[in-house]
């Protein structure tokens, strides 16, 4: 297993995270748990502000989607990023933990009328409008709370970026965005210009997540940027800011290239500032959407090892405490991970093993074929790479309760999120007065 952050083996031959011994971790707050890096989150965080915001005057904002809690939106803030939100649930979450609603964007392809008004009285940032149902509702709503919304429109640049056809998102044939090629983006941006209770500001894009090929970023700025002229060229309006998301991939298993953020940095960068001398007009203020790449690297989560079951000459299985209701990702998207005995780190691989989840579903696989030292009922395993959509899709699937998560940094450990009960999974059931 690759060590991310500050993981290390210690002399106990036990894997280490932010200090902390996992094995440590284990005993005193239960498995299955999420372990938090701070110092890789933050890391992390500053590679992208230095890279961008320090060396070009970009924005970066922090995809909260795939990981956001009262103390990740803290760092956030802290480490100077913008917040991406796209719902009420984590707008709320934001603003219960301080963060500044002038540097919140809000996403999401079906705001709800609730959702927009509670944004609109918090006076968020930026409203990044997916469709024309919304930009008209959003006029709507501002007019009768006699406020103006800053608006970014979504739209689909018609790129298919190599990834995981569940993650790829700015093809046509997508529920994001409004579509450049057959004049729907078009259309919305001079309707927003129309309207009295929009600003509009600039365009938005995202075209998948996971990707590796640089080019993929400079094609999509290319495509952007001449959408951006033909906007000036119809409407007299320049183009102010230009989203151009995120999607960043991140190392999970042997073989993933991951490219260094400076290298995504100067590639984005150099394309907007060709494109915008070509066409003679002031480059837009460029912000970026990091989430995975902050977030993944940074996670990782404990288990411990129940049952064994050997099934000679077909396969082997190790069974633990958690599975898709933690993780769904393999059951989703085929995600791959790989993995370490946390006791037995310097014991070399005995076995070609399966990492089964305890949910009762066939499907509920973590690691499919990893090789690892002999394993024994009571090991913890610790599967790298947690960080990004782990916590934030966790499911209560055969109530299962949801895990804790722990912040490890310079040897200490500190909860920022308490592990689910039994109780916890009844509390909002009712029992009809009949059935009593």
């Amino acid at each position: 297993m690759k060590l991310n952050g500050t993981m290390r083996v210690n002399e106990k031959g036990h894997l280490e995270i932010g200090g902390c011994d996992s094995l440590d971790l284990a005993r005193e707050f239960g498995t299955p748990l999420y372990v938090l890096d701070e110092m890789c989150f933050r890391e992390s965080c500053r590679d992208y502000y230095h890279s961008f915001t320090q060396s070009y005057g970009a924005e970066v904002i922090y995809a909260g989607k795939t990981l956001l809690n009262l103390a990740v939106c803290r760092m956030v803030e802290e480490e100077g990023l913008g917040l991406d939100v796209v719902s009420g649930g984590e707008l709320f979450t934001a603003l219960k933990a301080g963060f500044p609603a002038e540097r919140i964007y809000f996403h999401g392809n079906n705001k709800s009328y609730a959702e927009l008004a509670m944004a609109l009285e918090a006076e968020v940032g930026f409203f990044m409008v997916d469709n024309l149902c919304e930009l008209e509702l959003l006029n709507s709503l501002a007019e009768k709370a006699g406020k103006k919304a800053t608006v970014i429109l979504r739209v689909t640049p018609g790129i298919e970026a190599h990834t995981h056809s569940y993650i790829r998102t700015g093809q046509i044939d997508s529920k994001f965005g409004l579509v450049i090629e057959n004049g729907q983006a078009m259309a919305a941006v001079k309707r927003a210009l129309e309207l009295k209770k929009i600003d509009f500001k600039g365009l938005h894009c995202h075209i998948g997540s996971q990707i590796f090929e640089l080019e993929s970023y400079s094609h999509t700025v290319e495509v952007m940027m001449a959408f951006a002229n033909k906007v000036f060229e119809e409407t007299g309006c320049h183009v102010k800011v230009l989203d151009l998301g995120g999607g960043l991939g991140v190392y999970y298993v042997e073989g993933d290239q991951p490219r260094p953020v400076k290298d995504y940095a100067a590639v984005t960068m150099k394309a907007v500032l060709e494109k915008a001398a070509e066409y003679n007009f002031p480059a837009p203020k460029i912000i970026v959407e990091p989430g995975r790449s902050i977030s993944g690297p940074a996670g990782t989560t404990l288990y411990t090892v129940g049952a064994i079951k050997d099934i000679p000459g077909i396969r082997k299985y190790l069974a633990v405490d958690g599975g898709m209701g933690d993780n769904p990702r393999l059951a989703l998207y085929q995600a791959r991970y790989e993995a370490c005995l946390a006791g037995k780190v310097k014991q070399q691989p005995s076995e070609l093993v399966s990492v089964a989840g305890k949910c009762c579903e066939s499907g509920d696989m973590l690691i499919w074929d990893i090789e690892l030292p002999s394993a024994e009922t009571g090991d913890i395993l610790a599967v790298s790479c947690t960080g990004a959509y782990n916590y934030s899709m966790a499911m209560n699937y055969n109530r299962l309760p949801r895990p804790a998560m722990v912040l490890v940094r310079g040897g200490g450990a500190e909860l920022i999120t308490r592990r689910e009960s039994y109780e916890d999974l009844v509390s909002h059931d009712l029992i009809p007065e009949r059935l009593r």
